[in-house]
């Protein structure tokens, strides 16, 4: 069986569309249509529900999808061993990072950068849920995520951080005044948040709920650059995360306040899939993380 038609039926998998698989896989789409259908003739099943167009994996597809799926992660982590025996890793590091931890991914970088200079690095903004699934799939290395609020499961995990909620809103705005603000206050201003679908969101969801307290933004989004847009040019409010406070205290529209209610902290911690092998690369990023001061950066 060639690796090549696993790489076609797992690209299908996760892109969901003929075309987009193609482009992954840097190939022409009558080309990767080619290999699926000689995997399927190698299986004698059908893998893929298709009319012209993709509509799903069959039940056979999703059945064999988890063991394609291993044994790519197997081939680049056997790989990857071989050249980290030879010298320095080499190959590009998966890091998924949900939107909240992005201001920490330069800090990460950096490190790695400097401990295995032959290593490229992809960093991939996602849910916390993407990032579990990706994990698992393989499609990770590694992950940054919350480790106080829905765990993921199956990994390990070093802590890298804690954060707070902040109050995000415009320096001319009602609030300009205030040296700080309660959540209570915060929930009857004019918001933009995270959409639900975010564990940042839900998070706050949590907190607003123990004090008998909920809020219908006016807008949602899935990162906090266009939250932050909002606020600055919008004439909205957000609820944001203390991590982004270096990097946009000197806006000249943005007023950064703390909020006065007792929250607790998010931990926030990078993962990699608990399974042996480990791949160098998870390996690698896993015990460079575990040696990062963040609060000192």
């Amino acid at each position: 069986m060639q690796l090549r038609y696993l790489e076609y039926f797992v690209a299908l998998a996760r892109e969901r569309h003929f075309a987009r698989a193609a482009e992954s896989c840097h190939v022409a789409q009558p080309t990767l249509s080619a290999g699926l259908a000689a995997l399927e003739e190698m299986l004698g099943q059908r893998l893929v529900i298709r009319d012209r167009r993709f509509i799903d994996l069959s039940p056979e597809g999703y059945a064999v999808l988890p063991f394609a799926q291993q044994m790519l992660a197997d081939q680049q982590a056997m790989r990857s061993a071989l050249n980290s025996d030879a010298g320095p890793l080499r190959g590009t590091l998966r890091l998924g990072a949900i939107p909240a931890a992005m201001p920490s991914v330069g800090c990460l970088v950096k490190a790695i950068a400097a401990a295995h200079q032959g290593l490229q690095i992809n960093i991939r903004s996602m849910t916390s849920r993407e990032i579990e699934q990706g994990l698992v799939a393989r499609d990770l290395d590694a992950g940054i995520t919350y480790l106080s609020s829905e765990p993921p499961a199956q990994v390990r995990s070093v802590a890298l951080y804690s954060e707070h909620f902040i109050f995000a809103t415009h320096k001319n705005g009602p609030c300009a005044d205030q040296t700080s603000i309660t959540l209570a206050q915060a929930a009857e201003t004019r918001l933009c948040l995270l959409h639900e679908g975010m564990q940042n969101r839900r998070i706050l969801n949590a907190c607003l709920a123990k004090r008998g307290l909920s809020v219908e933004p006016v807008a949602t989004a899935d990162s906090y650059v266009a939250l932050l847009a909002m606020v600055s040019d919008g004439g909205l409010s957000a609820i944001i995360t203390d991590s982004h406070s270096a990097m946009v205290s000197a806006h000249p529209n943005l007023l950064l306040l703390p909020i006065s209610d007792n929250i607790p902290a998010n931990q926030v911690g990078l993962v990699i899939i608990d399974r042996e092998p480990l791949s160098p690369l998870a390996r690698a990023a896993f015990a460079i993380s575990g040696k990062i001061d963040f609060l000192r950066q």
